[in-house]
């Protein structure tokens, strides 16, 4: 038989509706990757076989009463340890959540379930989800399948590696300041941040989220192809009551022109040659696609969007977090918050309400400009992806990490939607652009996405190289 794993997501649950293959094949094949790769990578730090079999079975089941199984019917998929999982740690990847077991599925597990998903197993993130790099001292350290002197990307690091390599057909990953979009770029796959409020989120298990986590980390889907990342995103993105900050909008918007901007070095970042070519080519793809790309010099503000984001994140709260990082003790997790104390504390609740007027400002200024141009091209880095652990080795390197991430870290501020499409290798290591469009537009992003993906060559899952 064909290798199960190596398929879309689209493609399986087609065969699986249609009873060419099962549902408990396509789980056991995604079991049998996971044995066969995982050592070498660590992407995934937590899985039950029987459990995931049994998911497996009660869509045959339901397939064979004549039930919808669902758009993702019999897809194994991978969730990350930072969301309610019944039954799983909600670990965050530090050791002391290793005993928030959870009792119920956060609303996008619950949703990924209902839309007929097979969980295979939870990936790993560092801790706190702090870092663009995937290690932390309860659940190890990933390694990029693609290269493994090269950051797996993060926080979503385990997702990134599981989904390269194979392990899972979608990975699902939160994002609060480019832990989607990073290791899908990484990794050399594709990752959606959907817009803020898309995709609802709600962790009983743990206390309730400060502000900026509220209004700015969403969850979103990583996959191999952009067709993949739209079903998962209609599988994900059903309403649940738990979040208050669940929008109805639409999956698909107005129909705008397809006009693209594309901006090599916005806000003066200091993009590489080996990017500026990617963004380049995938603005040729674009034009052969019949999209009209005009090159900008700059966009709304970003860099001091990046900045209020940072302050926003980790600012709000310091001393506790700073005091829980240190009883954890991890090193990476440290370096973050030790190495932003300059830029982000103290803030006080002036220093917080200027903030979010500054936020309406700047996603006002933002949104005329998406009005004026639909789809933005952009980096999802200055550089290409890192050599891993490269924020721990000294200060300049913490600061130069920080400095090429202004892309990523941005756009969540004003609640943006934000896609990486991988558009293909430098030797071995990856290379893709950021999409970005106006909010509740995440349809705008997969458009101008699948357009730049086929210009190109597919990505497919690979073997790990050691």
């Amino acid at each position: 038989m064909e290798a199960l794993w190596r398929l879309s997501a689209t493609e399986l649950a087609a065969r699986v509706r249609s009873r060419q293959v099962t549902a408990v094949q396509a789980a056991t094949a995604a079991l049998e990757r996971l044995e066969a790769v995982n050592a070498k990578i660590n992407a995934v730090v937590d899985h039950r076989p029987e459990e995931t079999l049994a998911q497996a079975a009660a869509i045959d089941k339901a397939i064979a009463r004549g039930d919808d199984p669902g758009v993702l019917a019999g897809v194994p998929i991978t969730t990350k340890v930072n969301v309610d999982q019944q039954g799983f740690a909600t670990t965050n990847g530090i050791r002391l959540q290793r005993d928030h077991v959870a009792k119920e599925d956060n609303p996008v597990v619950a949703n990924l379930r209902r839309a007929g998903a097979v969980i295979v197993g939870r990936t790993n993130t560092p801790a706190f989800s702090y870092r663009w790099f995937t290690n932390n001292q309860l659940h190890g350290h990933t390694k990029n399948p693609r290269d493994p002197g090269r950051t797996p990307g993060g926080s979503s690091g385990g997702a990134g590696a599981a989904t390269a390599a194979g392990i899972g057909h979608i990975g699902h990953g939160t994002d609060i300041a480019g832990s989607v979009r990073y290791p899908a770029y990484a990794c050399g796959i594709h990752g959606l941040r959907p817009t803020l409020g898309r995709i609802a989120a709600h962790n009983l298990s743990l206390p309730e989220r400060p502000l900026c986590p509220q209004i700015s980390a969403v969850s979103g889907p990583l996959a191999r192809t952009i067709g993949d990342l739209r079903i998962a995103l209609a599988a994900m993105s059903q309403q649940d009551l738990r979040d208050p900050w669940w929008v109805p909008a639409p999956l698909e918007g107005p129909p705008m022109p397809r006009r693209a901007a594309l901006c090599l070095r916005p806000d003066g970042l200091e993009t590489v040659p080996e990017v500026i070519d990617a963004l380049k080519d995938a603005g040729h793809r674009l034009q052969s696609a019949g999209w009209t790309v005009e090159e900008i010099e700059n966009t709304p503000p970003l860099n001091e969007a990046a900045e209020l984001q940072r302050t926003f994140w980790l600012g709000d709260g310091y001393e506790a977090a700073l005091a829980t990082a240190e009883r954890e003790g991890d090193p990476g997790a440290l370096a973050c918050l030790r190495g932003s104390r300059d830029k982000v504390y103290p803030l006080d609740a002036a220093g917080l309400s200027a903030i979010v007027q500054r936020r309406a400002a700047l996603t006002r200024a933002w949104q005329l400009f998406l009005q004026e141009y639909p789809v933005l091209v952009m980096p999802v880095s200055g550089e290409l992806p890192f050599p891993d652990q490269l924020d721990l080795k000294d200060d300049a390197s913490f600061a130069r990490v920080w400095r090429a991430q202004v892309t990523q870290v941005g756009i969540p501020f004003m609640g943006l939607p934000g896609l990486t499409v991988s558009t293909g290798l430098v030797g071995r290591v990856p290379v893709g652009v950021q999409v970005v469009a106006g909010r509740y537009r995440e349809d705008l992003c997969l458009l101008a996405g699948e357009a730049i993906e086929a210009g190109g060559t597919p990505s497919s899952p690979i073997d790990p190289v050691t």
